[in-house]
């Protein structure tokens, strides 16, 4: 059983039996690889006004030709503070950081900093990382991203940690090296994406919650069945799963889906049917991609914070 202690980012996300609604940084339509990256902050705030419960930051260090996107182009960590600056409920989450790349006391300094400053918003996706070119400029072995993941994870965890009733200043008194600050509410929220090259196992034992890809509803099903068996197997209590999804919503709310890259393309109406299917199956967080809109983002935005959010509101 699990006995960590999440800040009110994680519980502004996730609940048993609840789905909530994230969007994905950057929030734009790009053709190109890189986002121009305008107007972010003023539709992340109508994001969080209109009932959004996270936004979503990507770790892309290098552009890559092959892969051809940029994210959101600034430093996730760097770009967060940014954020959290002019936001003050939305969660602020990361989708994911590429744990192996960099020093783990360094992921860890940048993570709790986020976390205290914010007041415990930060939920952090973390990942093995799938692009080889990364890891040879950051001189660290591809074949063994696997141990290096969960050594890092493990470092994380531990450094990052706040027991019960400690104070900031037993560091002064304390004859131990001690990394600063800690997490703001006991334990960072560390959600695994996809497998990260580690077993369902190691994943149900560690994390706190799995990010997964999408899926269609009747087989996203199985795979959170797979998640909460893994977890009853490892004897832990329930931790959520969350997806993402590419959308570009159209102006007919009746439009049916149709398939787009990791994603679909649909109105408002077929969108809520499709996520009331999600949470039926036991999907607790939708995040967003916006990426092949075709209308105006601020538009599409408002729409969403009308008539789908209000039915999947932050927690």
């Amino acid at each position: 059983m699990s006995s960590r202690v999440h800040g009110r980012g994680f519980h502004s996300v996730y609940a048993r039996g609840q789905l909530t609604l994230g969007i994905g940084f950057p929030i734009e339509a790009y053709s190109s690889p890189v986002p121009d990256m305008l107007d972010q902050i003023a539709l992340t705030q109508d994001a969080e006004q209109g009932g959004f419960a996270a936004v979503w930051s990507r770790d892309v260090p290098l552009l890559d030709p092959s892969f051809g996107d940029a994210g959101q182009i600034y430093d996730p960590w760097v770009w967060l503070g940014y954020v959290a600056a002019q936001t003050s409920d939305i969660a602020l989450a990361t989708g994911s950081s590429i744990l192996p790349l960099r020093r783990p006391v360094d992921t860890a300094k940048a993570a709790a900093s986020i976390d205290q400053l914010t007041g415990g918003r930060l939920v952090m996706g973390v990942a093995s990382g799938d692009r080889p070119v990364e890891y040879s400029v950051y001189e660290v072995d591809f074949e063994s991203r696997d141990e290096t993941f969960r050594n890092v994870f493990d470092f994380i965890r531990t450094a990052t940690h706040r027991p019960a009733g400690w104070d900031i200043q037993q560091a002064a008194k304390s004859a131990q090296l001690t990394l600063l600050p800690k997490s703001y509410a006991g334990d960072l929220p560390l959600f695994v994406t996809g497998y990260s090259r580690q077993t369902m196992e190691w994943i149900a034992a560690n994390a706190d919650g799995w990010l997964m890809y999408p899926r269609p509803a009747v087989q996203q099903r199985d795979v959170v069945n797979q998640w909460h068996n893994a977890l009853e197997a490892a004897q832990q209590e329930w931790k959520p799963f969350s997806q993402s999804l590419y959308i570009d919503l159209t102006t007919d709310p009746d439009t049916p889906p149709t398939p787009i890259h990791l994603g679909l393309r649909m109105g408002r109406n077929s969108l809520l049917t499709l996520l009331r299917e999600l949470k039926a199956v036991g999907v607790n967080h939708v995040a967003f991609y916006l990426r092949f809109q075709q209308r105006p983002m601020k538009e599409v935005v408002a729409e969403l914070c009308e008539y789908v959010v209000p039915e999947f509101p932050r927690l």
